[in-house]
C-alpha cells in the first residue's frame, strides 16, 4: 500500500490539484441535487440520506471515491448561505478569495502556539490585529484572534475579572446568551439584567442599576451590544459610555454583528462610542464574509493582556524568549491555533476599505429594499426599519403558531431559510441579509413564498 501524499512540501501542490477538481465537481453536483437553499425533507430525511451515503465510517479497506462521495453528500445536505433565500442567521456566504486563502492555511498547517511552528503567520497576525484594533480605537490598541463572539465575550469577562479581582456583569435584556454563559463559566455572580423595552438597553435603567448596586465602583462591567442577534439593533453607545465613566464602570461592547460597519463610510457613525469601550468583540465571519472562524477581541489597553501570559518550557522557554523568539501563548487561551488571520489579511488586502465597505453598504441597502416591499404589501407587517441588515416581519393578523408553522414548512420543503425572533410580545420572521449578490427579485420571491404558505 502506497503512502498517501501530503498537502504541503515540494509535492503538495501537485497532489492537491486533482483533488481540488474532485472537490469542485462534488460541490457543483451536490448543489444541483439540493436544488435550493436547504435540503428538502427535514431532519429525518437528511439524516437518512447521509447515513445511506456514508455507510461504514471506518471500513477495513478504504475507498478511493470517498472524497467525491462525502463532499457531494455534504453539499447536497447543506444550508447554502450563498442562496438569496437562505437568510435566517448571521451566517454569511464566504468570499472566494478568503476561502482560497483558508485552503493555503490548511495545507501549510501552521500552529500559533510557538514561533517555530508559525514564523510568518505569527508576524502576519501581529500586523493584522494591530490594524484592526486601530480601526476600533484610532490609537494604539491590540486584538486577539478568537473563534467568534462567544470566545471573545468570555475573554472580555476574564480580562475584567483579572483587572478588578471581582466583577459584576451588567448587561441588557437584549444581550447575547454567551455573556450569561461566560459569567457562569468564570464563576461570576449572575448578571444584573437591565431592561431593553425597545430592543436596546435603557440608559435610565442602567444608571439606576449602577447607582443601586453594592460594592466598589470599579467592579462593574457593563456589556453593551452593537448589533443584536434578533433584530440587529445597536444600543445607545455614547450614553452608555458616559454612564460607565460617571460610575467608574468598565465597558465591553459586543459588536460581533455590527462591528463590520466600521468599514463603511456611510454607516460607521452608528458605532460612535465604540472606541470608549475597554474591550470590543468583532466577528468577521458575519459582516466580513470570512469562512468560520474569524473572531477578534479588540483591547484598548494592551497591558490588559498581560494576565494571559503562560509559561510552557517546550513552547516558550525563558531563554528562548530572552533570545528574541516571540512568545505566542499569551495571545489566546487556546494552545493549538489555526492561522485564521491569513484569510482575513488576504481579504483586507484584496478588497481594501472601499471594497469591504461597499459589501456592507449593499447588504444594508438590501435590507431597506426588503423593508420597503413589506411596507407596501398589505399582507405583511414590518417590525421596524432595519438598523443594519436584519429585517423582522410577519403575516398581518397571523397568530404566533401560524408564523412559526410557515417558517418550519419552508424549512421542511427546502424552499427558504428564515429565522425567528420574539419581540414586542409577538413572534416575527427574521431575514438576515448578508449576501451582497441578492437581487430585488430574490426579495420579492421570498415574500411570495411566505405569503403562499400562510394560512388564510
Amino acid at each position: 500500500m502506497s503512502t498517501p501524499p501530503l498537502a504541503s512540501g515540494p509535492e503538495g501542490p501537485d497532489a492537491l490539484r486533482p483533488l481540488l477538481e474532485t472537490v469542485l465537481d462534488a460541490l457543483r453536483e451536490g448543489a444541483a441535487a439540493r436544488g435550493g437553499p436547504l435540503p428538502a425533507g427535514g431532519p429525518q430525511a437528511v439524516a437518512r440520506r447521509v447515513r445511506d451515503t456514508v455507510g461504514d465510517v471506518l471500513p477495513r479497506q478504504g475507498t478511493q471515491d470517498a472524497l467525491h462521495v462525502l463532499v457531494r453528500a455534504l453539499a447536497e445536505g447543506a444550508a447554502d448561505p450563498a442562496d438569496p433565500l437562505c437568510a435566517a442567521h448571521l451566517h454569511c456566504p464566504p468570499l472566494a478569495v478568503a476561502t482560497a486563502a483558508d485552503l493555503a492555511a490548511a495545507a501549510l498547517n501552521p500552529s500559533l502556539d510557538s514561533w517555530d511552528q508559525a514564523p510568518a503567520a505569527s508576524e502576519l497576525e501581529t500586523l493584522v490585529t494591530q490594524a484592526l484594533a486601530h480601526e476600533v480605537y484610532g490609537t494604539q490598541g491590540d486584538a486577539l484572534v478568537t473563534t467568534g463572539g462567544t470566545e471573545s465575550n468570555q475573554l472580555a469577562l476574564l480580562l475584567a475579572r483579572e483587572a478588578h479581582s471581582a466583577v459584576q456583569l451588567v448587561c441588557g435584556a437584549n444581550a447575547h446568551h454567551s455573556l450569561h454563559r461566560a459569567a457562569w463559566l468564570l464563576g461570576l455572580p449572575d448578571p444584573v439584567v437591565v431592561p431593553a423595552p425597545a430592543g436596546t438597553m435603557d440608559p435610565a435603567a442602567l444608571d439606576e442599576a449602577l447607582t443601586e448596586l453594592p460594592g466598589p465602583r470599579g467592579n462593574f462591567l457593563v456589556a453593551a451590544t452593537a448589533g443584536t442577534t434578533d433584530a440587529g439593533l445597536i444600543d445607545p453607545l455614547p450614553d452608555i459610555a458616559d454612564l460607565c465613566a460617571a460610575h467608574g464602570a468598565r465597558l465591553h461592547i459586543d459588536a460581533a454583528y455590527g462591528g463590520g460597519l466600521l468599514f463603511s463610510d456611510r454607516h460607521r457613525t452608528q458605532l460612535d462610542g465604540l472606541d470608549r469601550a475597554h474591550t470590543v468583540t468583532l466577528d468577521l465571519h458575519k459582516l466580513g464574509w470570512q469562512p468560520v472562524a474569524a473572531g477578534l477581541l479588540a483591547v484598548r489597553d494592551p497591558h490588559d493582556l498581560a494576565v494571559l501570559q503562560h509559561r510552557a518550557d517546550y513552547l516558550n522557554a525563558d531563554d528562548d524568549t530572552e533570545a528574541g523568539l516571540p512568545d505566542l501563548l499569551g495571545r489566546s487561551l487556546r494552545t493549538t491555533r489555526r492561522p485564521d488571520i491569513l484569510k482575513i489579511a488576504v481579504t483586507l488586502k484584496t478588497l481594501g476599505r472601499e471594497g469591504i465597505g461597499a459589501l456592507v453598504d449593499q447588504v444594508c441597502a438590501h435590507a431597506h429594499e426588503l423593508a420597503d416591499l413589506i411596507t407596501a404589501h398589505p399582507g405583511f407587517e414590518l417590525y421596524d426599519r432595519p438598523t443594519i441588515s436584519t429585517v423582522l416581519f410577519r403575516p398581518t393578523g397571523a397568530p404566533d403558531d401560524a408564523v412559526a408553522a410557515v417558517r418550519r414548512t419552508l424549512l421542511h420543503q427546502g424552499r427558504a431559510v428564515l429565522g425567528r425572533a420574539a419581540l414586542d410580545g409577538r413572534l416575527w420572521l427574521k431575514a438576515t441579509l448578508l449576501n451582497p449578490h441578492t437581487r430585488p427579485g430574490d426579495l420579492a420571491a421570498l415574500l411570495k413564498l411566505v405569503e403562499g404558505h400562510t394560512p388564510q
